[in-house]
């Protein structure tokens, strides 16, 4: 079972065994559903728990777990990564795309030439996120993830083609 990352438990909240977590998801309502399984990863060692229920509070998720029944329980799991099984990931609309999606593919400009391989999506204060490309020989690139730059995705050939202007590398 492949396992995705989507937060961290930062600290325990109150005495009813809640997880503060810093999500690393845009589906928090979703993933934290009551009755869905998280996996919590512990330096390796991973164990399945029941969400008992959620809610957001100053920018975290608060969670609390049906196994976790109070904060002695849920004390260990602080610095925990929160994850999700692969299969159970929420579908994207055409033309979007899961960060881990495109990191490792490589890059191309409309000539098909090698520009170098993804190894971040950087999210900016700004209207987009900015696709950090290596180089060989140079420094990164950061290439705006909108449809003006990012002309084609093909996850069966790994392959990000983008449209190059002046100044863009």
């Amino acid at each position: 079972m492949a396992l995705i990352e989507i937060g961290r438990a930062i600290n325990t909240h109150g005495l009813k065994g809640e997880l503060k977590i810093e999500s690393w998801s845009d589906f928090d309502e979703i993933r934290y559903t009551p009755g869905h399984t998280i996996y919590i990863d512990r330096n390796g060692e991973v164990e399945a728990f029941t969400v008992k229920s959620y809610r957001p509070h100053k920018g975290y998720a608060l969670v609390a777990f049906e196994e976790l029944p109070d904060i002695n329980a849920a004390e260990p799991y602080k610095g925990g990564i929160m994850c999700v099984n692969e299969a159970d990931r929420h579908e994207l609309p055409e033309g979007q795309y899961y960060y881990d999606e495109l990191i490792g593919l490589m890059v191309e400009d409309e000539a098909g030439r090698h520009i170098g391989q993804v190894v971040a999506v950087e999210e900016t204060n700004g209207a987009q996120d900015n696709l950090r490309v290596a180089r060989e020989g140079n420094s990164d690139a950061l290439i705006p993830n909108i449809p003006e730059f990012v002309k084609k995705v093909d996850k069966d050939v790994k392959v990000i083609t983008i449209h190059v202007i002046d100044g863009l590398l």
